[in-house]
Protein backbone atom coordinates (compact mmCIF):
# COMPACT_ATOMS: atom_id res chain seq x y z
CA UNK A 1 0.00 0.00 0.00
CA UNK A 2 1.61 3.37 -0.52
CA UNK A 3 -0.43 6.62 0.01
CA UNK A 4 -0.16 9.69 -2.45
CA UNK A 5 -0.97 12.93 -0.78
CA UNK A 6 -1.72 16.22 -3.29
CA UNK A 7 -3.89 19.43 -3.21
CA UNK A 8 -0.97 21.71 -1.33
CA UNK A 9 0.07 25.59 -2.40
CA UNK A 10 0.16 28.70 -1.93
CA UNK A 11 -2.96 30.87 -0.48
CA UNK A 12 -3.98 33.86 1.43
CA UNK A 13 -4.52 34.04 4.93
CA UNK A 14 -8.53 33.24 5.50
CA UNK A 15 -8.08 30.93 2.29
CA UNK A 16 -8.97 27.85 1.48
CA UNK A 17 -7.31 24.65 0.12
CA UNK A 18 -8.79 20.79 0.34
CA UNK A 19 -5.94 18.09 0.32
CA UNK A 20 -6.67 14.42 -0.83
CA UNK A 21 -4.77 11.50 -0.04
CA UNK A 22 -5.13 8.13 -1.94
CA UNK A 23 -3.94 4.93 -0.96
CA UNK A 24 -3.26 2.32 -3.84
CA UNK A 25 -3.52 -1.03 -2.77
CA UNK A 26 -5.90 -2.88 0.30
CA UNK A 27 -6.62 -2.29 2.85
CA UNK A 28 -7.49 1.28 3.13
CA UNK A 29 -11.61 1.05 4.74
CA UNK A 30 -10.22 -0.89 7.99
CA UNK A 31 -8.23 1.71 9.74
CA UNK A 32 -7.62 5.09 10.50
CA UNK A 33 -6.09 7.65 8.74
CA UNK A 34 -4.61 10.68 10.04
CA UNK A 35 -2.87 13.80 9.30
CA UNK A 36 -0.15 15.34 10.50
CA UNK A 37 2.02 18.60 9.54
CA UNK A 38 5.93 19.70 9.91
CA UNK A 39 6.87 23.13 9.83
CA UNK A 40 10.56 24.08 9.04
CA UNK A 41 12.11 24.05 12.39
CA UNK A 42 9.79 22.30 14.33
CA UNK A 43 8.24 19.25 15.34
CA UNK A 44 6.12 16.65 13.11
CA UNK A 45 2.39 17.27 15.21
CA UNK A 46 -0.72 16.08 15.25
CA UNK A 47 -3.57 17.74 12.90
CA UNK A 48 -6.64 15.21 12.71
CA UNK A 49 -7.62 11.59 11.81
CA UNK A 50 -10.60 9.87 11.11
CA UNK A 51 -12.23 6.44 12.37
CA UNK A 52 -12.32 3.40 9.73
CA UNK A 53 -15.94 4.42 8.69
CA UNK A 54 -15.42 7.77 8.58
CA UNK A 55 -17.58 8.56 11.57
CA UNK A 56 -15.76 9.32 14.54
CA UNK A 57 -12.97 12.20 13.99
CA UNK A 58 -10.64 14.24 16.19
CA UNK A 59 -8.80 17.56 15.69
CA UNK A 60 -5.76 19.23 16.98
CA UNK A 61 -7.35 22.05 19.37
CA UNK A 62 -5.78 24.95 16.98
CA UNK A 63 -7.73 23.61 13.75
CA UNK A 64 -11.12 23.06 15.17
CA UNK A 65 -13.83 24.87 13.36
CA UNK A 66 -11.66 25.45 10.53
CA UNK A 67 -9.98 22.05 9.52
CA UNK A 68 -12.17 18.85 8.56
CA UNK A 69 -11.23 15.56 7.60
CA UNK A 70 -13.12 13.20 5.40
CA UNK A 71 -12.79 9.99 3.64
CA UNK A 72 -14.37 8.18 1.09
CA UNK A 73 -13.79 4.43 1.43
CA UNK A 74 -14.99 3.70 -2.04
CA UNK A 75 -12.25 5.99 -3.73
CA UNK A 76 -9.21 5.28 -0.89
CA UNK A 77 -9.20 8.61 -0.45
CA UNK A 78 -9.28 10.73 2.70
CA UNK A 79 -9.65 14.53 2.89
CA UNK A 80 -8.46 17.54 4.46
CA UNK A 81 -10.59 20.62 4.06
CA UNK A 82 -8.96 23.62 5.35
CA UNK A 83 -11.04 26.60 5.74
CA UNK A 84 -9.90 30.02 7.60
CA UNK A 85 -6.24 29.42 7.21
CA UNK A 86 -3.87 31.04 9.35
CA UNK A 87 0.36 31.89 8.50
CA UNK A 88 1.02 29.65 11.41
CA UNK A 89 -0.81 26.77 9.20
CA UNK A 90 1.98 26.52 7.07
CA UNK A 91 3.46 23.28 7.03
CA UNK A 92 3.93 20.41 5.04
CA UNK A 93 1.20 18.25 5.39
CA UNK A 94 1.55 14.24 5.79
CA UNK A 95 -1.07 11.62 5.74
CA UNK A 96 -0.72 8.40 7.44
CA UNK A 97 -2.13 5.27 8.21
CA UNK A 98 -2.43 3.28 11.49
CA UNK A 99 -3.57 0.00 11.63
CA UNK A 100 -5.98 1.13 14.71
CA UNK A 101 -9.72 1.03 13.72
CA UNK A 102 -11.09 3.30 15.88
CA UNK A 103 -10.23 7.12 17.70
CA UNK A 104 -8.73 6.71 20.36
CA UNK A 105 -5.91 9.21 22.69
CA UNK A 106 -2.92 7.14 20.63
CA UNK A 107 -4.36 7.85 17.26
CA UNK A 108 -2.19 11.31 18.12
CA UNK A 109 0.49 10.08 18.28
CA UNK A 110 2.68 9.50 14.88
CA UNK A 111 4.19 6.47 16.53
CA UNK A 112 1.49 4.41 15.80
CA UNK A 113 1.32 4.90 12.06
CA UNK A 114 2.64 2.34 9.89
CA UNK A 115 2.50 4.00 6.76
CA UNK A 116 2.89 7.53 5.31
CA UNK A 117 2.53 9.59 2.19
CA UNK A 118 5.11 11.92 0.67
CA UNK A 119 3.71 15.06 2.14
CA UNK A 120 2.14 17.94 0.31
CA UNK A 121 3.43 21.70 1.19
CA UNK A 122 0.89 24.36 2.66
CA UNK A 123 2.04 27.80 2.44
CA UNK A 124 -0.54 30.74 3.59
CA UNK A 125 0.45 34.29 3.27
CA UNK A 126 -0.40 37.30 5.44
Amino acid sequence: VQLQASGGGLVQAGGSLRLSCVASGRPFSSYVMGWFRQAPGKLREFVAAIDASGVRTVYQEAVKGRFTVSRDNAKETVYLQMNSLEPEDTAAYYCARTRRRTITPAVQDGGVYDLWGQGTQVTVSS
